[in-house]
């Protein structure tokens, strides 16, 4: 059977590069090297191909799409494939933005390897750099016996995998259920862990007698005793999720994973936020990468390990499957605080940037959406100027939609972490907010008792 021999390289350097593959040949059928790693998710189906592949394909039209991270232009062509000649392509992926370049830094805070998989160490090597990741955290986990293909690793940092652009660490899933598969105190990530976390599972994920005990505050603590970070992970679902954010045993909330459905998952974060509590947004693919989802985290001018865990803590982030997005109010940043009066004016810029066409950026302050811009025909990239009046303490963060969808099938989104506001005004929101943990609360304690 004929074959195309293929070579990736990034266009603007020429030097090789890995990227993430689908083939099509001129049956219409999906076409794979035989030992190649699979692409793991929704959408396009396709491969990982570490700078060169060679696919075997009938003679015809083949169709090839190829793609790295969220930052190169997925490159498509066809190609005449012809039995008996030689059939070379050259794949030069182009960059549309270099966000490393303005210190912003992507990372995947919650991805898992699971029974099925029996290549971890090559999915590994590959994974941070096909999906052109700078921090990739892998974490152990337990279900019963469930041998998770992760679990063979130690938490920490893992330096067989680990490069000056490519940062692996190994963390953990510490979590809870009230039924098999019915959320009772919820899930937690732990990252720049020194030992295991124990328990790492406790009732029924364990087995049908193990105690729902101890709580996953006293995981987080133990994690932050050792130095580790603790964050919140699926939308904030789980009994114990306010009582780990009100007690400050969390550094950040991961939103969407494994992917955005819709805007409701954002209301457990947000009635956070209106209570006063700085939870940065972080976000994960959960079961292998199965999304475009990635956190963007600014560092500075250095990127070190430190440095981005620094900058999550501190809430210089946006979450993001694909578009660039920024917000400025009165020179601050997310992370920041504004300090003023009722009264005063906010002046307030969200810039953006995207390979996919966005159709809505929308201004969010305490929970609702204050202020719109749509784009039926779609932006890839503008500024914003919203001029605000100050009214009450609380937050502002900007957040992107669109219909168009990426190569995993998913819509497009960004929402940053919030700039925070203090002008001596008690938000109305806050007690709302408060109110709503109140009722959680209750109903947890009635599961409890």
């Amino acid at each position: 059977m004929p074959f195309v021999h293929a070579h990736i390289i990034d266009r603007q350097t020429g030097q090789p590069i890995e990227a993430k593959v689908h083939v099509l040949d001129a049956g219409g059928r999906p076409a794979f090297p035989a030992k190649a790693i699979r692409k793991v998710g929704p959408g396009l189906c396709g491969f990982y191909a570490a700078d060169e592949f060679t696919v075997e394909v009938p003679s015809g039209y083949t169709t090839f799409t190829v793609e790295r991270g969220t930052e190169y232009e997925p490159f498509e062509t066809t190609v005449r494939v012809v039995f008996g000649s030689p059939n070379e392509l050259t794949v030069p992926l182009r960059r549309w933005t270099h966000l490393p370049e303005r210190g912003w830094y992507p990372g995947n805070t919650h991805i898992h390897y699971d029974e099925h998989e029996d290549r971890p160490d090559e999915r590994l090597r590959l994974d941070p750099r096909v999906h052109d990741l700078h921090v990739t955290v892998v974490s152990i986990l337990q279900r019963g016996d469930l041998p998770y293909a992760v679990n063979k690793y130690p938490v920490g940092l893992l330096t067989e995998f680990t490069s000056a652009h490519h940062v692996v660490d190994c963390g953990e899933e510490n979590r809870h259920n009230k039924e098999a598969w019915e959320v009772g105190y919820g899930h937690v990530i732990f990252l720049r862990l020194v030992d295991p976390v124990l328990p790492i599972s406790r009732g029924v994920l364990v087995d049908d007698s193990d105690p729902d005990y101890p709580p996953l505050c006293y995981a987080c603590d133990e994690a932050r005793r050792q130095g580790g970070l603790a964050i919140w992970c699926h939308n904030g679902t789980g009994m114990e999720a306010p009582v780990a954010a009100i007690l400050g045993k969390l550094d950040a909330f991961n939103l969407f994973d494994p992917y955005w459905v819709n805007p409701k998952e954002f209301r457990i974060w947000y009635h956070l936020l209106n209570c006063g509590i700085h939870l940065p947004a972080s976000t994960g693919s959960d079961w292998f990468i199965c999304s475009n989802n990635r956190v963007y985290v600014q560092t500075g001018e250095v990127f070190t390990y430190e440095s981005w865990l620094g900058g999550l803590q501190a809430g210089r982030t946006f979450i993001t499957n694909g578009p660039a997005l920024f917000i400025d109010v009165n020179s601050s940043q997310p992370g920041d605080t504004v300090f003023g009066r009722p009264g005063d004016q906010l002046e307030t810029e969200v810039a953006w940037q995207s390979h996919y066409p966005v159709e809505s950026v929308e201004l969010v302050c305490n929970g609702q959406v204050v202020d719109s811009k749509a784009f039926p025909t779609g932006s890839q990239s503008g500024t914003w100027h919203v001029p605000l009046v100050a009214q009450e303490d609380g937050w502002l963060a900007a957040r992107i939609f669109s219909r168009r969808r990426d190569s995993f099938y998913q819509p497009i989104f960004a929402h940053t972490s919030p700039v925070w506001l203090h002008v001596d005004c008690p938000s109305a929101a806050a007690s709302r907010s408060a109110a709503f943990f109140v009722r959680s609360l209750d109903e947890a304690q009635d599961w409890v008792r």
